[in-house]
């Protein structure tokens, strides 16, 4: 498991309109790229995504930071993230300030 000290931002910060990235997504882009382990392995073939949220606001959806964060990733390590066949995704209450995405990515034919 890898583990990002970074609170996930959720899909309705990242786009304004369809066609450009908030300044929020940018900057978290750019953070989440740098807070992100250098050398991931990720294999061939269809993926399996662990996920696990830690966010201190509980109102919001499980599923928000899903997307912008597998975007991220994908474009990090260089994968398609329509391999991703499969999710496990977690939310966690953490206090404020103490937010994090856990992550593993492994075969799914494992």
């Amino acid at each position: 498991m890898h583990k990002v000290k970074i609170k996930a931002l959720s899909v309705n910060e990242c786009w304004q309109g369809r066609r450009f990235k908030t300044p929020s997504y940018l900057a978290y882009e750019r953070a989440l790229s740098v807070l992100l382990p250098k050398c991931v392995e990720v294999p061939e073939g269809p993926l399996a995504l662990f996920l696990e949220v830690g966010q201190s606001n509980m109102a919001a959806d499980f599923d928000n930071p899903v997307k912008p964060f597998c975007d991220i990733l994908s474009k990090k390590y260089g994968f398609n993230d329509k391999q991703i066949t499969e999710a496990v995704v977690r939310k966690r209450k953490v206090e404020k300030g103490g937010e994090y995405i856990l992550f593993n990515i492994v075969s799914a034919d494992s």
